[in-house]
Formats: C-alpha cells, sequence, structure tokens
C-alpha cells in the first residue's frame, strides 16, 4: 500500500502594524534604539521587509534609511549583506546589526542628521496566518496553488519559514522533501535567493522548478 501524501495547506498572513513610539534622527540614535528595541521590532523591519514591495537594492528597513535618509551608501550596504536566516535567533542578528552601526560610527566623519521628517520610525507588526483553502497533494496541483495564492502566502511559506523551520529550509522544500520525496526538486528551492527577487519573482522561480520537474516525470513516463 502506498503511503499517502501529507497534503501541502497553503496559508496566508495578513500584517498588522503598530507604532512604538519610537524613533530617531541620526545614527547615534538608531543604534542606542537597535539595542533596546523588542526582538519583534527587529523581525519587523528585516525578515517582514519582504512583504511590503520592498527595493531590490536593500534587504531591510535600516540599510534602506541609512542610504536614502543618511546618505551612508557603505553601511547600507554593509546591513544589507547581513542574512538574517543565518542567525540562531533575532538577538544573534540583532548583535551583528549592532556591530554594523558600531562600526561606523567609530569612523570619522560624524554621519549627518536625517530631514525633518525623515526619521527612522520604530514599529512592530502582528502576524495573523489563516488558510488560503488551497491544498496540494503532488506537484499538478501544487502548480496550480503556487500560480494563485496571494503574495502573503509566498513571503509566509518562503521568508517567514526560514525563520520559524530554522536551518534555513522553508514550507516548500520541507514538504517537497518530506512529503514528495522530491529532494533535487526541494534543493533547487532551498537555493533561491531570498534577497534578490520580490515576492511574485520568487513564485516565477519556484513554477519553473515544478514545470521542469513535471515535465521531467512526464518524459520518464512516455519514453
Amino acid at each position: 500500500m502506498e503511503k499517502e501524501v501529507e497534503p501541502f495547506e497553503f496559508k496566508q498572513c495578513v500584517i498588522v502594524q503598530k507604532a512604538t513610539g519610537k524613533s530617531a534622527k541620526n545614527l547615534r540614535e538608531l543604534r542606542d534604539l537597535l539595542g533596546s528595541v523588542s526582538a519583534e521590532s527587529i523581525f519587523h523591519h528585516t525578515c517582514q521587509y519582504f512583504l511590503s514591495g520592498h527595493i531590490l537594492e536593500y534587504t531591510n528597513d535600516f540599510g534602506h534609511w541609512a542610504a536614502e535618509s543618511l546618505g551612508e551608501k557603505a553601511l547600507s550596504e554593509h546591513l544589507s549583506n547581513i542574512d538574517p536566516y543565518s542567525y540562531s535567533d533575532i538577538e544573534a542578528f540583532r548583535r551583528e546589526l549592532l556591530k554594523a552601526v558600531d562600526s561606523r560610527l567609530d569612523t570619522p566623519p560624524e554621519p549627518r542628521d536625517a530631514m525633518a521628517g525623515d526619521e527612522f520610525f520604530f514599529g512592530e507588526a502582528i502576524t495573523l496566518i489563516f488558510p488560503a483553502r488551497i491544498k496540494a497533494r503532488n506537484l499538478a496541483e501544487f502548480l496550480i496553488g503556487i500560480r494563485y495564492v496571494d503574495k502573503s502566502s509566498i513571503y509566509y511559506h518562503f521568508y517567514e519559514a526560514k525563520m520559524r523551520l530554522r536551518g534555513g529550509t522553508d514550507d516548500f522544500s520541507k514538504w517537497f522533501a518530506s512529503s514528495l520525496g522530491q529532494k533535487d526538486l526541494s534543493e533547487r528551492i532551498n537555493s533561491i535567493d531570498p534577497f534578490m527577487h520580490t515576492l511574485d519573482g520568487i513564485r516565477g522561480h519556484i513554477v519553473e522548478a515544478v514545470e521542469d520537474e513535471v515535465k521531467r516525470a512526464m518524459e520518464e513516463i512516455s519514453s
């Protein structure tokens, strides 16, 4: 008897933002607050950056602000090169962000202040997760689902999962490997660079990878 496949259940999420009342007008103030704000705030300004229609030049709100509001391009690049998914937890990631800011503050000249109204405003967010009412038991059904689910579903299963599951993996890769035995496909999805694409770009790469696997399987059957 064949093992019953555990279906992949697509989920969506909604981010409910809230202000912390904390803001920084320069890099020293940002550094002080970066060391004391909640882990939820760090997560919001880094990992959840990918859900906000981010600019690909940056990978988090801190790098974005450093470049656009302070003119600190080198620091922005440094901050954007720090991979949150390579750390065991948010606190370890926070320490690396602080190191990057401290390195700049220890190097003259003193960074300028942001213009009035262009301060960095720290926020937090509550993530509400709910079923998308789409399930897949094979690659064909998965293709239908991945093409039409909301972009928040791509974020939840690809980006948010890398923190939730640890080890740098994501929900898609995990399901392909554990439920379908598709190790090569799992590795291909897991190798997609999360920093080089928009959510639609991630979706496109996943669709392409699954379509290639479906075509390969069909060719094997017909040969």
